[in-house]
Parts: structure tokens; sequence; C-alpha cells
């Protein structure tokens, strides 16, 4: 692929599409997301309102990390707080695609909704790749930036429409247009982190409380593997608990799972050969985060798993 005659092709696409009228995008801080910034704020200027829509389900520091980048970019970046709307949308929820369809109608219905109502925008750039639609339409699990290809015509139902510059593309595609956009390293080799963030990686439930703990998994999880060389890796907290001790006394505490794997496009991985030294760091540090007393590796290949756990 010449990432710069993409870049250009879409350039072009966004202003003969949009027009005089106004865009705005989400943007979460993954390759995808950043990618579809930058490109619509080179082809639509002061035309493109970017927010970045605060969730609850993000890792620690992500929202400030975001805005400093954004901010050294010149691209200007709304942060909009919508925690408790979320948070309210996933009580009471444990099954996988139940959670993904509240995280998409809480986006879509509830905080985005209003926020386009709001800027009066007309079109909505998301970074829909193209495994997102595969899987989707698939079946393996629905995506929450999946609409039009699940019959969904968000024109009629949330008022704007949907350009996705990205949807020809898989990762590593992706990535060579970052690079071509002149977007910094710790963006355009960043690992894949998902839409609906960390309530992927909650098996059951997603309470404040179980973010905390996935929330710091992960960043022990993120320190002790960058630099690998790994297509991703991520932290999960199943839903089981087990047995352990802590300080001398019983505790049935709970599960959580690492996973790391190579992957060039994410449509199949295999597990990484991490070294043994490395996973007992983890493991020690991982089982230090209160309420956890079990951590396991996960050795599954995608197929039969999936990447994420949810």
């Amino acid at each position: 692929m010449d990432a710069g005659a993409f870049i250009q092709e879409q350039t072009e696409a966004l202003r003969d599409t949009v027009g005089d009228g106004r865009a705005i995008n989400a943007l979460s801080g993954g390759v995808d997301s950043s990618v579809v910034t930058a490109l619509a704020h080179r082809a639509l200027g002061r035309q493109l309102t970017t927010v970045f829509v605060e969730n609850a389900l993000m890792r620690a520091g992500e929202p400030e990390r975001i805005l400093r980048i954004f901010g050294d970019l010149g691209i200007p970046v709304e942060r909009v707080d919508a925690r408790r709307e979320f948070l309210d949308a996933l009580r009471g929820l444990d099954d996988p695609e139940e959670k993904r369809h509240a995280i998409t109608r809480a986006f879509y219905e509830t905080v985005f909704g209003r926020i386009v109502r709001e800027s009066g925008a007309t079109y909505l750039l998301q970074g829909t790749i193209l495994t997102d639609i595969d899987e989707t339409v698939a079946g393996i699990k629905r995506q929450h930036n999946i609409l039009a290809q699940l019959g969904i015509d968000p024109e009629s139902a949330y008022g704007y429409k949907v350009i996705e510059p990205l949807r020809t593309l898989r990762k590593d595609g992706v990535r060579a247009v970052a690079a071509a956009l002149g977007l910094p390293d710790e963006l355009t080799r960043r690992i894949p982190f998902p839409g609906p963030a960390l309530a992927t990686r909650i098996v059951g439930e997603v309470t404040e409380e179980r973010l905390e703990t996935v929330r710091a998994a992960t960043a022990v999880v993120e320190e002790e593997l960058d630099g690998c060389g790994a297509f991703q890796y991520l932290a999960a907290l199943l839903a089981d608990r087990a047995t352990g001790i802590r300080d001398g006394r019983r505790e049935f505490g709970q599960i959580v799972a690492v996973r790391c794997v190579d992957s060039l496009d994410a449509r199949e991985a295999t597990a990484t050969r991490i070294p043994w030294e490395t996973l007992e760091r983890i493991s020690a540090r991982i089982t230090a985060i209160p309420g956890v007393c079990r951590c396991l590796y996960d050795l599954t290949p995608k197929p039969p798993a999936t990447v994420e756990y949810v």
C-alpha cells in the first residue's frame, strides 16, 4: 500500500463528502482513532470537532497523556466527562454481547448523540478498520463501532452520517498511514487497545472496584512487556475466584490472566514466548494487588480464542 497516496485520496474524499458542513470524531488514543483524527484535521481544519470521551474504562493516566500528545501536535481536543453514564449503562450486566451493546448505546445514543447535537455536526468520523467489520459480520464479536454492517442506519437512528476512512485497511496498513502522517512513535507503534477499553478485559460485571483491579494489573503488564516486540499484551480479570493465602490467612481472591500475542493484523495470533523470569516478576507484582491471589499466563492461539476476553 502507498500510504502517501492513501492519505491524499482520503483527504480529498473527506473534503468532497463534508463540503461546507461540520464533522466530529471521538479520539480514544488508539492508533485507529489517532489516524482518523490527524487525517480529518488535515482535510477539514476548523470544520472538525474532536472530543475525548472519558468513560471510566481507560487505563491509568490515559486522558492526560492523549490530550498532551495531540496538544503538542496542534490538534485541539475537547475532554468530555461521561464516566457516570457508562458505569450506569454497564451496571448489572455480565453477558459479553450485552455489555458491548450497552457501551455502543451509551456512546452513540446518550453521550455522543448529545455532543453531536450541541456541535451541529452532521458527519461522524470513526476509525473502523477491516478486521472490525470482518469479526462483527462473522458473528465472532460485535465491535462497538460497527453500525451499517449490522443494518443500523446512523442517520435515522442518531441524526448523523458515518464516515469510515480506514475501513479498507488492517492494522499494519493503519500503522503505515500513521507514520506517513508524522504521528509520534508512541501512537504509531502503540499496541492495540479496544474501543470499549477495559470493559473488554473484565469477565462478568464491570464495576468501579473491578476496574481499579484490572487497571492496576494492566499497568504492570504494559510496564513489564514494553519493548518486547509483541503485537499486543494485556491483563484480564476473570469472573471466577480461587483460594489463596495472604498475611498467613486464607483469601478467596480474584484471578488475573495475562495475555501476550504475536500477530500481523489480529486475524490470527499465537502466544508470545516470554522469558520465565519476566513471567515470575509479572505474577509477583499482580498478586500484590489487593484482592488478587492468582496470576495465569494464557497460551491459547487465535483461533480458537480471540485476543481480548469479552
